[in-house]
């Protein structure tokens, strides 16, 4: 790879910034041992949880499996997906074993054609929103640690049968969620200079650097997103494999506009159209009535719900009545909304295309909007509980025979809920604009002739989610899987 000075600003030579030029941070993030630094950190900190849920106290708020994974990682992830993107995909410590495999075993599998999509991960994303519920899994150590283990195997015989990245591409639900919520996030990877691309004959971002003999030596993308025609963040984990393997060290953690790639539908590279993706779509739409449910589900009038819908099935099994409220949910209760939205977008335009290419294309929009819900709903929990790890992780070193970390301060939780109540409602706040900003300009490129009547009804629909998320937020939440609900 050449060599480059690094400008102190963190600018490239044409103005256009770069996080890999900033010093210190970039020499580091180039390194080529930067991301199985950062797996291995992850790796470490997934063995303990892993460790303690299998063989720590069964109380949960004393185990740092449900408390860490539930309240702290979750927390953080999204707030790392706002300010800054993918980040936690690149540091993912189930790829270092999966890695470390592929050194003794080459996968020899492509892909199944039919599953070139997200519809197994969107099942498996279901799943386990109705996992989580179901089985109270911020409360059950040993389940969380299972799930954890079971995603090492899972991603250890996928990746180790098929070619490429086939379970973050296809099949990672919690890869899925960075995807769709970093398509928000300011930064992405992409090429510095187009007409350095345009010379280039090698492409070695996508096939990989090879020596004299004809050996790779550096991969390229394994998400087989070209550089040159990639568009935002949608399919990537930020691996950094393209700015490794550039030759002409031409590929860029670059910022642009938040949200933009939500309203461009130009052709992208693994990707195609978003206007034409009804899985994406799908996927998008999961991520915002998922954060509802998720939010929801947490306080008392979903039980009354849940309870009342049973009664009137004579439904007597909590999978059965649960089962119902996220049918409810998640696709009755938006299907109807976005068919009524659908079809006075196509009234109002004149248009005569089906309700279904309607929703795919204004679907996007509401992205932002479930983003605030997921912000308000997981910075609740990791505000207010924000110290609740020390003294689980004094325990659990005590435990270890490591008393010199003194006795646990139980009492140790964090900010008081009236402190963190503004915030939840300023991030609300901010995804509401933000949909309706992107709402706004997917009516523009698509009605360009009647544009504020073809973005009405999306606006009612962002409306909507915000008066329930508001609502919801508003209700006594419980403090799962915390000493401040026990």
């Amino acid at each position: 790879m050449v060599s480059v000075q690094e400008p102190a600003s963190g600018a490239r030579p044409g103005g256009r910034f770069d996080l890999l030029r900033i010093p210190a941070l970039g020499r580091f993030l180039r390194w080529r041992f930067a991301r199985p630094v950062l797996q291995a950190i992850l790796l470490v900190a997934a063995a303990a949880i892993v460790v303690h849920g299998f063989f720590g106290p069964r109380l949960a708020p004393q185990n740092l499996a449900p408390l860490l994974t539930w309240i702290h990682y979750r927390g953080i992830l999204v707030l790392v997906l706002v300010a800054a993107g993918n980040l936690f995909c690149m540091g993912c410590p189930f790829m270092l074993p999966r890695n470390l495999a592929r050194r003794f075993f080459k996968p020899v599998l492509n892909w199944p054609r039919w599953l070139r999509n997200k519809w197994l991960a969107i099942a498996l994303f279901v799943a386990i929103l109705f996992a989580y519920e179901r089985y109270a899994l911020w409360g059950a150590p040993r389940w969380t640690a299972a799930l954890i283990l079971a995603y090492f195997v899972a991603a250890l015989l996928i990746d180790g049968l098929f070619r490429n990245a086939s379970f973050c591409k296809y099949v990672c639900p919690l890869g899925q969620y960075n995807f769709t919520a970093s398509m928000v996030s300011p930064l992405e990877v992409a090429v510095a200079d187009p007409d350095v691309c345009a010379t280039c004959t090698t492409h070695d971002c996508i096939r990989g650097r090879r020596d004299p003999a004809g050996e790779i030596v550096q991969r390229g993308c394994e998400l087989a997103l070209f550089q040159p025609l990639k568009v935002g963040n949608t399919d990537c984990t930020f691996c950094l494999d393209c700015v490794h393997a550039c030759p002409y060290d031409n590929v860029a953690i670059t910022t642009r506009l938040p949200g933009s790639e939500l309203w461009n539908d130009q052709r992208r590279s693994g990707v195609g159209r978003l206007s034409q993706r009804k899985d994406l779509a799908a996927l998008a739409l999961l991520f915002v009535f998922g954060g509802l449910i998720n939010a929801f589900a947490m306080v008392h009038p979903a039980h009354a719900l849940q309870a009342w819908l049973g009664g009137i099935f004579r439904l007597s099994s909590e999978s059965a009545t649960l089962g119902l409220l996220f049918l409810v949910m998640l696709v009755l209760a938006p299907a109807l909304l976005l068919a009524s939205a659908a079809g006075m977008t196509r009234a109002a335009t004149r248009a005569s295309e089906p309700i279904l290419s309607v929703i795919t294309r204004f679907a996007y929009a509401l992205i932002p909007m479930g983003l605030g819900v997921w912000l308000a709903h997981y910075a609740f929990h990791l505000l207010t509980g924000l110290w609740t790890v020390v003294p689980v992780t004094q325990q659990a070193l005590r435990d270890l025979g490591l008393t010199w970390v003194g006795e646990p301060h139980w009492m140790l939780t964090g900010l008081p809920e009236e402190y963190v109540a503004p915030l939840e409602i300023g991030f609300l706040a901010l995804g509401w604009v933000a949909s309706l900003v992107v709402a706004f300009r997917i009516a523009e490129r698509d009605h360009p002739a009647r544009p504020a009547p073809a973005f009405l009804p999306w606006a009612a629909v962002a409306t909507v989610v915000l008066a329930a998320a508001v609502w919801t937020m508003g209700q006594p939440m419980a403090m799962r899987g915390s000493m401040m609900g026990m």
